[in-house]
């Protein structure tokens, strides 16, 4: 083996400052346990409120309080024990914690099921009255919602017995968890510079934006050699996904798992077939970049592995931590003082856990609750896509802080339709400074590249797996079973479909495998909503003022106190026209049209 190979580094080898500091949430193991163990007592108390909410207002204003004081804690419990699994996900400690929080969270699910029902089997007359009481003013959004699911909510006991089997519901995507974090070994590959690398879920985009074609390659056959070699396993923990998600469809008496999904955020199919329907009529520029991409390169043909390589030398140079905190914090200035002020404190206050090691989950995302400080996870290797990883997941966060120094608890947790925005909007805000602030014409040409290959891998590659996550539920439901070769076969003729003029590499069809989000109930087309929002909203913030700055941080305040789609109409995007999508393409078209220009 080489002496220039590089082996990931043990968790304790990573200094202090690229660790994130848990400490805000429990100081200590015990501490944990002692909130723990309050546990039973919140719920206790949840639980005399049973056969009493129809008694008055108060009784259920109560109950609802009560409710809130149990989830709070809960979520408290629950944010710790995750983080500290995603530390390392072999440690057999933080993950017999993180089982016990999610066991008491599915306990805690059934024992309250009873709630929901009973609210709905208030009679018309009285519920209504209610919600006009001034009691239960700050409650009468939530009472409104759970009327709307009134046609899907069960009995009781069948409530229970769905909250009592979620935990076990949810064993596919924990064994997909285990077999891609903890139990994926690669093997060693070319670096590009001579030497040699183990190859890691980290470190594999960085491979592929290497300046040699042996690299890209390399890594891109030992990545998807892997996840052929084990594709009746991941194929036996995605049909379980989605045999969940149909099953809970059809309990809830939706005609549709997708119908489903997009229930609670209030957002119409025909929303998430239009994103499809879009985007498929819009790929002609894509179409013409890839050609030019090609004669950048100096290739007949491109494949997959070709999607991400330089066409300038300059992306060779490594971004230092420190310098790639400079380059997000000056891109933010347009948010305002406030902002920047609060988005600082990321850093002052160690909420990021940057450094990639041995056992640490793979990729990246932002995560807290009520109590805490909004952490980023990610896996920082010094390329620009790491610091445009950065302010994506920045934010999220200072999106989370917001809603939370805004809100009440209960309405502090924004719903995810609206979280991909505001870390979209701080990458094209990233992208347009960095541009601005740069006369080299080779790294222009760079971002431009970048910023075409961020709409692409979000809005294009974000929508083909929309449109595969929808096809492969549609399989199951029609045909009984989803296999291996049934799942490549369709996923080779969509990437076809979404990548014209590339003859790929048959390897690709097996990437579906590696992608977590499609063990998340329709989660992905979120992203490609969330840039094509971003487009709209970058674009008024650069160059509008005040009253576009204040929309903006309206947005980020509203936590869930109304529905996804009106609190963006407010901010100046209406997600129910095609309009934003459309602007979206033309940002993209427009990008690829300066690359082909230079």
């Amino acid at each position: 083996m080489s002496d220039k190979l590089l082996k990931q580094p043990e968790r304790s080898d990573i200094p202090e400052e690229f660790r994130w500091d848990l400490s805000p949430l429990y100081d200590s193991d015990d501490a944990w346990e002692r909130d723990f163990a309050l546990l039973d007592s919140l719920l206790k108390a949840s639980l005399e409120f049973k056969g009493k909410l129809a008694d008055s207002p108060s009784s259920l204003r109560a109950a609802l309080e009560q409710f809130d004081e149990l989830y709070r804690t809960l979520d408290k419990l629950y944010t710790f024990a995750h983080l500290k699994s995603d530390e390392d996900v072999t440690d057999s400690e933080n993950l017999a914690r993180l089982g016990r929080a999610m066991s008491k969270h599915a306990e805690i699910a059934g024992a309250l099921a009873w709630f929901e029902p009973e609210v709905l089997a208030i009679p018309e007359d009285a519920i209504n009255a209610f919600m006009e009481s001034e009691e239960l003013a700050f409650y009468r959004r939530t009472l409104k919602e759970i009327l709307r699911d009134k046609p899907h909510t069960l009995s009781e006991s069948e409530e229970r017995i769905l909250g009592l089997a979620a935990d076990a519901l949810h064993s596919p995507a924990k064994v997909f968890s285990a077999m891609n974090d903890a139990d994926a070994k690669f093997p060693v590959v070319p670096d590009g510079k001579g030497g040699e690398v183990e190859l890691t879920h980290g470190n594999y985009q960085k491979l592929l934006e290497s300046p040699s074609r042996e690299a890209r390659a390399e890594a891109f056959n030992a990545m998807q050699t892997f996840y052929r070699e084990h594709r009746n396993s991941f194929a036996a923990t995605l049909e379980g996904t989605v045999k969940t998600h149909i099953l809970n469809a059809n309990l809830r008496s939706f005609p549709s798992p997708l119908a489903a999904a997009l229930h609670s955020d209030n957002v119409s199919v025909e929303i998430y077939d239009n994103l499809i329907s879009t985007v498929r009529s819009g790929l002609a520029p894509f179409a013409e970049h890839l050609e030019f991409r090609a004669k950048k390169l100096g290739l007949e043909k491109l494949d997959m592995y070709d999607l991400r390589a330089p066409i300038v030398d300059t992306v060779e140079k490594s971004i230092a931590w420190d310098e790639a905190i400079e380059m997000v914090m000056s891109s933010l200035a347009p948010l305002g003082d406030e902002y920047v002020d609060t988005a600082s404190k990321a850093f002052s206050e160690r909420w990021v856990d940057s450094r990639e090691s041995r056992g640490k989950r793979s990729g990246a995302y932002s995560s807290g609750c009520y109590d805490s400080p909004p952490y980023i996870l990610m896996n920082f290797n010094g390329t620009l896509n790491d610091v445009f990883t950065l302010a994506h997941e920045l934010g999220h966060s200072i999106h989370s802080l917001f809603s939370r120094r805004a809100q009440k608890y209960h309405y502090a947790d924004y719903k995810i339709f609206v979280a991909e925005v505001a870390s979209t909007t701080n990458e094209l805000l990233l992208h347009e400074n960095l541009i601005r602030d740069t006369n080299d014409k080779s790294l222009k040409a760079f971002l431009s590249s970048h910023l075409l290959d961020t709409i692409r891998g979000t809005l294009l590659r974000q929508t083909m797996f929309a449109e595969f996550e929808k096809l492969i539920h549609e399989m199951l439901l029609s045909d009984g079973a989803l296999t291996a070769d049934k799942l490549s076969e369709k996923y080779y003729e969509l990437n076809a479909a979404y990548h014209p003029g590339i003859d790929a590499d048959k390897l690709i069809a097996v990437e579906w495998a590696r992608i977590p989000h499609f063990h998340y109930n329709f989660y992905v087309y979120k992203y490609a909503t969330g840039i094509s929002a971003a487009a709209t909203l970058s674009k008024k913030l650069l160059e509008g003022g005040q009253t576009e700055r204040d929309a903006y941080l309206g947005f980020l305040r509203a936590g869930s106190t109304r529905d996804v789609l009106d609190i963006l109409r407010d901010a100046g995007v209406d997600l129910a026209s095609p309009a934003p999508v459309e602007n979206a393409l033309e940002l993209l078209a427009s990008t690829a049209k300066i690359l082909g220009d230079d």
